[in-house]
């Protein structure tokens, strides 16, 4: 499950990514193959901290199982 990571709140991707142009047909991040097309990866501080990428319109992006 992808999530979106504010400062202090987690959203849901259709709460952010609907009015995004880089968006899919559905509102959703372009999630491909456990990455995210529209984005960077940003490296990880500790093993255990989930895979996140960091978005062109400047958010975290983070995949949680």
């Amino acid at each position: 499950m992808l999530v979106i990571l504010m400062d202090n709140q987690i959203l849901k991707p259709n709460q952010v990514c609907q009015s995004c142009l880089l968006a899919d047909q559905t509102g959703q991040p372009r999630w491909r193959r456990g990455h995210l097309s529209c984005g960077q990866a940003v490296a990880k501080v500790a093993e255990q901290q989930s895979q996140q990428f960091q978005c062109v319109m400047g958010f975290r992006v983070a995949q949680i199982d």
